[in-house]
């Protein structure tokens, strides 16, 4: 636990080291995304009823019981310092009761809104779900490149971190939010993401000990593995101007182990090394983690899972809690999302966070008793 401890407070210290002045954590109304931002491509008819194969209650009427909430959070200065925030859960006749909480993370180039069918999925069965966007995605995008450019500016200057560590840091500040709500749990919150949201989540919980049961999907990898056994590819193209950027500035031919090594320690301090997936995935321990990912995902290759799965199994083997860390490599499966992965995360945020549902007289099949 120790040495768990001292690996946070390092990473803590690499988000400190990029922050602009604190501000205080303050909450703002917004209005719903009607016209969300495509950095790429819009959301596949495919990856639509994935999202909406998530279980969900049988409740007739979801649409008129849902609570639809739009924030901003402020969480530093500057003009990524707003974090957009959406929640949706059932609406109470009584007073509110804590509920347990999911936060879930999008992909690159998506946004909150496209994660709506699984927001929608979990408010039904009696959880607050939360969605936001990340760093230069959603209402935090400009143009179809903002998240390429932030990349490459990070690269250039180094002031920033857009690849997984600045979002983290909203997610700490959104844990401080969720802390403070009168309808969540405080120590029933959980997190996800799919693909970079996955990277959100894993890292998130390894800081944040708050995030109580973790479940990231296609996200967990082993960035040091893949350059010592020349698998970095597949990774490097899912955002290749800024390793491009950085072979021209190295004045490299092609992009190489060097280009790759070099890139990670700029604009994510420490990726490829003290807080690579060997180390942070222990740390989560002994909190209930499920990593879900393709057995043939050339972004995730398994075999960088190898170390990372044997520290996890040790770390949870010595708190005594074996049951709560499960890994599934998916067969056939390579990066993308599938309706065993959304089966599989729910069932786990079932099985640890415990919404209650019972029968009902009122207009729907089903209430939540929380």
């Amino acid at each position: 636990m120790e040495a768990h401890n001292k690996l946070r407070s390092e990473f803590l210290r690499v988000l400190h080291s990029r922050r602009t002045a604190p501000v205080p954590l303050t909450v703002e109304l917004a209005k719903p995304v009607t016209d969300p931002l495509h950095q790429n491509s819009p959301p596949s008819k495919e990856e639509i009823e994935i999202m909406a194969s998530c279980p969900k209650a049988d409740i007739p009427n979801l649409q008129d019981l849902l609570k639809e909430e739009n924030l901003y959070l402020n969480v530093e200065e500057g003009d990524q310092g707003k974090l957009p925030v959406l929640i949706l859960s059932l609406k109470e006749k009584t007073k509110a009761e804590r509920r347990p909480a999911v936060v879930f993370l999008h992909s690159t180039n998506k946004y909150k809104e496209y994660l709506r069918p699984l927001l929608e999925a979990y408010a039904s069965r009696g959880y607050v779900a939360i969605a936001v966007d990340s760093r230069y995605h959603g209402e935090r995008a400009t143009t179809a490149t903002t998240y390429r450019d932030a990349l490459v500016s990070a690269w250039k200057t180094g002031k920033t971190m857009p690849f997984i560590f600045d979002t983290v840091w909203d997610l700490i500040k959104l844990a401080d939010y969720l802390s403070q709500r009168e309808d969540v749990d405080p120590s029933r919150i959980g997190i996800s993401g799919i693909s970079l949201g996955g990277m959100h989540s894993w890292f998130a919980a390894f800081v944040d000990p708050r995030y109580a049961v973790v479940a990231p999907i296609i996200g967990v990898q082993g960035f040091r593995w893949a350059i010592d056994n020349d698998m970095w590819q597949a990774r490097v193209n899912s955002i290749k101007p800024v390793f491009e950027a950085a072979r021209v500035d190295l004045g490299k031919s092609e992009i190489d182990k060097e280009v790759v090594e070099k890139v990670w320690d700029r604009i994510a301090p420490g990726l490829a090394s003290q807080f690579d997936s060997p180390y942070s995935v222990p740390s989560i321990a002994p909190r209930p983690l499920i990593i879900i990912n393709g057995a043939e995902d050339p972004r995730c290759p398994i075999g960088g899972l190898v170390t990372p799965e044997s520290n996890a199994r040790q770390a949870y083997g010595e708190f005594n809690s074996s049951d709560n860390f499960k890994i599934i490599l998916e067969p056939g499966v390579g990066h993308q999302l599938t309706k065993l992965q959304i089966k599989e995360s729910s069932d786990w945020f079932d099985r640890f966070l415990k919404p209650k549902l019972m029968a009902s007289t009122s207009n729907c099949k089903l209430c939540v008793m929380l």
